[in-house]
């Protein structure tokens, strides 16, 4: 397998913010591990702690993805809202296209 062991970074009941935080990493380049995806339908015969599904990431990306999580999970984004040119939608500026008409972030 690997060299190193993996460090779990995040852990959640609900999978599908777990799956969010897996796909934000992912996106920044950093590889997980999922695990314990299916593991929901034990819980009451295991501990609950232990049916969480869990992100896990190399020990070296444990700083970045950490930091990645908590501006992700923080509510805060600093980029500043935008106008789209083709329809005037006002937008967030976490958007890289108008939800409106599909034009892209100038």
């Amino acid at each position: 397998m690997n060299d190193f062991a993996f460090i779990c970074v995040f852990a959640h009941s609900n999978p599908l913010l777990v799956g969010h935080v897996a796909n934000l990493l992912e996106v920044a380049g950093i590889p997980v591990e999922r695990r314990n995806q299916t593991l929901g339908g034990g819980a009451g015969e295991l501990p609950p702690a232990e049916c969480e599904p869990e992100v896990w990431v190399a020990p070296h990306n444990r700083d970045r993805a950490e930091a990645l999580i908590h501006d992700a999970l923080s509510g805060t984004d600093d980029r500043p809202a935008w106008t789209c040119s083709g329809c005037g939608e006002r937008l967030e500026g976490v958007f890289e296209a108008c939800w409106n008409c599909g034009r892209p972030k100038p």
